[in-house]
């Protein structure tokens, strides 16, 4: 019964109220007075446990306050910058997956006999470009002069130049000796270049490769195919003999066909086409013909 009644005892104890004043040092007059208890003060300390919790959970949730934190801040900007470098090598690997795809597809259909499938840069909005004309200074008109000229600041000396160098750098040779007379326009569909040779001239191989098509059909004769280092493509038409076959490795300057000889009179014109990536380029702009 003792243990009860001690018990009941703190239990109205603990929720008696309790009168806390404020007395005047002068005259111990009461100025400001607080009634509390025990129960009162652990609720109040509980509630504002409470609401520092939730406030703080709010501005951690809803606002960029951890970014302040030096620690924190650098490793939210390690995070960012590691997604933006992902971003970019998957960029990158869609790209080269994209041009490779089509290099297939190309190969794939140079050795069908049909014609490649070009792709084209899309233009860019003429609507958002600015139509205000700027009229030239004179200096900008004597600096086109120059550049458009035949003096040494001529960017066709320029291009001329760099050709040049391009050609002594890649050591490419001509496939067979004779006269060009069609050139490489593929606006009209002519995806390589025409040249008159004699019957039965030797060709040649434009660099060291190897042979990765050697068919005959009566179209075009014999059709050779080589592939170069640095996706480099060479295509021979209209060959009457072929001296290689598929897989055959060669060597720069090595023979591997025969002009084709005229029919019904008709000389047939030696076809040759040059692919980088992918892609049709003028065989003038790496060969001396």
């Amino acid at each position: 019964m003792d243990f009860l009644r001690k018990i009941r005892f703190w239990w109205r104890g603990f929720f008696r109220k309790r009168r806390f004043s404020m007395l005047n040092a002068t005259d111990n007059s009461e100025e400001w007075h607080l009634h509390l208890s025990p129960a009162s003060i652990i609720a109040g300390l509980v509630s504002f446990v409470l609401l520092l919790f939730i406030l703080i959970l709010s501005l951690v949730a809803y606002t960029p306050v951890l970014e302040f934190l030096p620690g924190y801040r650098t490793e939210a900007d390690r995070s960012r910058e590691n997604l933006v470098q992902n971003i970019i090598r998957l960029d990158s690997m869609e790209r080269m997956m994209n041009q490779m795809m089509t290099y297939n597809q190309n190969i794939a259909l140079i050795m069908e006999g049909k014609t490649p499938v070009m792709r084209t840069i899309a233009s860019s909005d003429s609507s958002r470009l600015s139509k205000v004309l700027v009229m030239p200074s004179h200096e900008d008109s004597l600096l086109r002069a120059q550049m458009e000229g035949d003096g040494p600041y001529s960017l066709s000396a320029a291009r001329n130049e760099s050709r040049r160098a391009l050609r002594e750098s890649m050591e490419l040779l001509a496939p067979v000796e004779g006269i060009l007379t069609e050139k490489f326009d593929v606006a009209d569909g002519r995806l390589g270049v025409g040249i008159v040779a004699t019957a039965d001239a030797p060709v040649s191989a434009i660099e060291r490769g190897t042979v990765i098509q050697s068919l005959w059909s009566p179209e075009s004769g014999y059709t050779i195919i080589i592939q170069h280092a640095n996706n480099l493509l060479s295509i021979y038409r209209n060959l009457s003999q072929s001296l290689v076959t598929t897989g055959q490795a060669v060597r720069g300057g090595e023979q591997i066909g025969y002009n084709a000889e005229p029919v019904n009179g008709e000389v047939r014109l030696f076809g040759f086409e040059l692919w980088n990536n992918g892609k049709p380029v003028n065989p003038e702009s790496y060969i001396v013909f």
